[in-house]
């Protein structure tokens, strides 16, 4: 049962990640000529990024409690921050991390909760 949870834990961050990288399609196609070839491509990634996170979200919600998945959401900040660093050339400032290490401390905490939860039924 835990290895199960944790396997959907491993996927539903694996999601997230995907549905974080629409982001950096959409600001790539920000900086190009609207309805150009690139920003076709890029609107074109995003469609078909945001319909692979949609269609994992839903398997992901089928073993998860909505709350856990919602509140493993958040976790798009981290990837944010990354892909700004590795794509954007963004730089990361202690504000950045304190606000990172404040989402992560939350996630973990409520994943904790959560567990202790079903534990006592």
């Amino acid at each position: 049962m835990i290895k199960s949870k944790i396997k959907t834990l491993f996927v539903l961050h694996l999601m997230l990640m995907v549905y974080s990288m629409s982001g950096i399609c959409s600001k790539k196609a920000a900086g190009v000529e609207f309805l150009s070839l690139e920003f076709c491509i890029y609107y074109g990634l995003i469609i078909l990024l945001l319909g692979l996170y949609a269609v994992g979200w839903q398997q992901i919600i089928k073993r998860l409690p909505l709350t856990t998945a919602f509140a493993n959401k958040a976790i798009t900040v981290v990837w944010g921050l990354i892909w700004g660093l590795l794509f954007f050339h963004e730089k990361i400032t202690l504000g950045k991390i304190a606000g990172v290490i404040l989402v992560i401390a939350g996630v973990i905490t409520y994943v904790y909760a959560d567990r202790e939860d079903t534990s006592d039924e």
